[in-house]
């Protein structure tokens, strides 16, 4: 079963939410969600409540079909932060003149993935 969570038009440059969102590429829900909460990231508040929400996705998709959901067999399939639009703001300079400061903005996609992990299978080899 597959659930997802978009967030768009997020006040933070897609560069700087990659970093974070890289950190949690492949992980389960639960190992990702440990990892964003002690990481000091404007953009991992962002991901975390953004994942809370996939899994709550994921839950409410499972409840609907009358299947039974274990939120640690939940995986982050895939995350990719998209480039939205770019809000221009104008500094005033010396003489008159101005500088333009661009606020990027960003959309995130985050998608979970149900995979059942044997005692001695770990997520690499469930990936192959």
């Amino acid at each position: 079963m597959e659930s997802r969570a978009i967030l768009r038009n997020v006040w933070i440059s897609p560069q700087k939410a990659r970093l974070v969102a890289n950190m949690i590429r492949g992980k389960s829900a639960s190992e990702a969600i440990t990892i964003l909460t002690y990481t000091r990231k404007k953009a991992a508040a962002i991901i975390l409540k953004l994942l809370e929400s996939a899994i709550a996705n994921a839950e409410h998709e499972a409840e609907q079909k009358d299947m039974y959901l274990d939120v640690d067999e939940l995986v982050i399939s895939t995350i990719f932060v998209d480039k939205a639009q770019v809000h221009r703001r104008f500094r005033p300079r010396a003489r008159g003149m101005y500088n333009r400061v661009k606020k990027h903005t960003s959309h995130i996609t985050i998608k979970l993935q149900t995979v059942a992990f044997e005692d001695d299978q770990s997520l690499a080899q469930v990936e192959e």
